[in-house]
């Protein structure tokens, strides 16, 4: 841990002194983000994304860059015009494929390793969703959304027949007879996401795309997140691996991923590898030696932070084991080393996202980075590479040495960085509920004078099963709020991740009293450390769980608070769970489904305690919140309202669960900077 923080310190030497203002949310959306590494097979060379931000066109654009292993200067290869996405090199390492925009739809490029003019690989009438090269170099796996009603043999040509014919169609009104009907910010239109793979011809363009996923009812890879990590060749090209959950009609409440293989040509149809597993398999991972697949795997049906376990199947016999059942933390898509004796991932860790070498024999795991969020890694060469960002550090590549220190490859906001002040942060513990060790971090206020005390912003996490990390977060930045002089505090309560998975797992069935516990006692454990925070002058925001559960605390614990701030939180329980999408999450919290346990949903519904709320509340909700659904905002901003509290509404027509956009995000800051400084000012 200290090694990789001193090797950025040495980085960032100096930045201090010449700071000139205090760390803000326009320079948060300002910040140019870099991708995860993609190693040359070499070794020498890694391709990279770096995303930034088009103030006036009020978006981000990509560009696709390279950078030798050993260092060197970055280059870019491609521009914003057609802008790239998703690198992926050649098998021979002389140019790398990427996804761009091509006639208004998402298709495959390629530029030269060297450098030159990109030019399109495909022409397809669909977008490309995702896609691997083959080991051969010879073909391309890719995911396309279809209609599966359609004949296989030409389902992509009728897919888009569909698509016009619905364009022209002067009714919009569609009809469903199953769930999902919209999922996370989108409406179902019927299509599901295929696999095909496709030649590339002498030309080195893409041929006729052949469907290989049998028109399973399911999407490969998994909406609204799932990745390519999802779908993989076999060593020799000859297979396909892929996870998905068939959807029949209890998709919104089923977490049934399973492992499926096909052959490569499309001979035969899919073959279910994991059918004995009702909870969640996925990210499927061949050995070099083609002999063993190694995927994660959940043992709890319909429970959707599990621990993942890693299991290996030889793919001879059958036989499979958990191969670190002993590791209690649960890892992310997973990597090998060229000998196959190395498995790498991620997982969340005491308050960091580290990276970590696990032992395909015994399934010891070793971590091989220190404080900090691992943000993507690639073990294509002979060390690893990885994207790494911290409290005061966005994004930067990084060679990882044998001994655990760190070589900066990138510094692509170097010169932004060194105009800006950040507060300084200190993890903290105290005994939580059940007497148990709880987490959580105290940031001081830029500008910070020892012997003067500061208002206060008490951040609540999302999901719950998530936690607040050493990170630089691009929507809940705790350096915003120490910038405009606030200090910050945060506590990773029961359910929090990367604690252990009994940690985890407390808080299921218990939303309202144990993470609420843990809260007051994470607080009154901070006050007593910290005599900086002044307790008379704090309020708390949170957003989806955290925003539940600052409706929550508005009526069962609202003594400490001068206000509140609620984004996309819970109001009701009881409708929550027939207006929200997933509902594996609302019956596996819950202890099954509303109708049938309905004294579990009213346990903790912060509805019933309106008659308590006393203290000024900012809510912010958004109309393609599918997640948490609108209604939930602005029933609680009606309750406000009608109970005379002071309260604003603010509402975006044009944001998911997260607010995405820009000027957005600025508006969105500056509108909660406000609302806190409006109630802690000094009287």
């Amino acid at each position: 841990m200290k090694i990789l923080v001193s090797t950025l310190a040495l980085a960032l030497a100096g930045t201090a002194a010449a700071a000139t203002h205090p760390f803000d949310a326009k320079d948060l959306v300002m910040m140019d983000r870099v991708g995860a590494p993609v190693v040359s097979p070499d070794g020498k060379t890694v391709a990279f994304t770096v995303r930034s931000t088009d103030w006036d066109a009020n978006k981000g654009r990509t560009s696709l860059w390279t950078v030798p292993v050993n260092g060197g200067d970055p280059r870019e290869l491609v521009g914003h015009e057609p802008g790239a996405g998703d690198p992926h090199w050649s098998a021979n390492g002389d140019s790398i494929y990427f996804l761009a925009g091509k006639d208004g739809t998402t298709q495959l490029w390629r530029v030269a390793a060297s450098g030159g003019a990109a030019s399109a690989v495909s022409a397809l009438p669909l977008d490309i969703n995702g896609y691997q090269v083959s080991p051969d170099g010879k073909q391309i796996l890719l995911s396309l959304d279809v209609f599966n009603g359609c004949d296989a043999a030409d389902i992509i040509a009728c897919t888009k027949q569909k698509l016009d014919a619905r364009a022209e169609d002067k009714s919009t009104a569609q009809i469903y007879d199953r769930m999902f009907v919209r999922h996370w910010d989108t409406w179902m239109d019927g299509r599901r996401s295929q696999l095909f793979i496709a030649d590339l011809g002498a030309d080195g363009t893409l041929g006729a795309p052949r469907l290989i996923s049998d028109r399973l009812d399911g999407d490969i890879p998994s909406k609204p997140f799932g990745g390519e990590s999802e779908f993989v060749f076999s060593p020799d090209g000859k297979a396909v691996y892929f996870d998905v959950r068939i959807a029949g009609t209890s998709e919104p409440w089923s977490t049934n991923f399973d492992v499926y293989a096909v052959p490569a040509d499309g001979s035969a149809p899919p073959r279910n590898l994991t059918a004995g597993n009702l909870a969640w398999d996925a990210n499927p991972l061949p050995s070099p030696d083609g002999k063993t697949l190694y995927y994660l795997a959940m043992k709890v049906p319909g429970f959707e932070a599990d621990r993942f376990g890693i299991m290996a199947l030889d793919l001879a016999s059958g036989h499979r084991r958990e191969i670190n059942p002993d590791w209690d933390r649960s890892p992310g898509a997973m990597q090998l080393s060229r000998d196959g004796k190395t498995l790498y991932a991620t997982a969340n860790d005491n308050g960091a996202n580290a990276l970590f070498a696990i032992d395909v024999r015994n399934g010891k795991a070793r971590r091989l980075t220190g404080a900090g969020t691992v943000t993507g890694f690639d073990i294509g060469g002979k060390r690893p590479v990885i994207g790494w960002q911290g409290f005061k550090h966005p994004t930067d590549l990084y060679r990882l040495g044998r001994d655990g220190k760190t070589t900066p490859l990138t510094r692509f906001n170097a010169e932004r960085l060194k105009d800006i002040a950040f507060g300084d942060a200190e993890w903290f513990d105290f005994k939580g509920w059940n007497d148990d060790t709880v987490h959580g971090f105290v940031m001081k206020p830029v500008g910070y004078q020892q012997g003067k005390k500061y208002p206060v912003a008490f951040i609540i996490h999302g999901g719950p099963q998530g936690a607040m990390n050493e990170n630089f977060h691009y929507r809940w930045n705790p350096e915003t709020y120490a910038g405009q002089g606030f200090a910050v505090v945060t506590i990773n309560f029961h359910g929090s991740t990367g604690y252990g998975q009994a940690f985890t797992d407390a808080i299921s069935g218990h939303w309202g009293d144990r993470p609420l516990e843990d809260l007051q006692k994470g607080w009154a454990a901070a006050l007593a450390k910290y005599p900086f925070l002044d307790g008379n002058r704090a309020c708390a925001l949170g957003a989806s769980y955290g925003g539940f559960m600052t409706y929550w605390i508005a009526g069962v614990w609202n003594q400490p608070w001068k206000c509140l701030i609620d984004h996309d939180g819970v109001f009701d329980t009881r409708m929550m769970y027939y207006a929200t999408e997933e509902l594996w999450f609302e019956e596996h919290e819950n202890g099954g489904t509303q109708y049938e346990h309905p004294a579990n949903y009213e346990k903790f519904n912060p509805l019933d305690h309106v008659k308590d709320w006393r203290v000024p509340m900012l809510v912010i909700h958004s109309q393609h919140d599918y997640r948490i659904p609108l209604s939930q905002g602005l029933g609680a901003f009606t309750a406000l309202q009608r109970r005379g509290i002071p309260s604003q509404l603010l509402y975006f027509p044009d944001e998911n669960h997260w607010v995405n956009k820009p000027h957005n995000s600025l508006k969105w800051h500056e509108t909660v900077n406000a609302w806190l400084k409006r109630w802690t000012a000094e009287k």
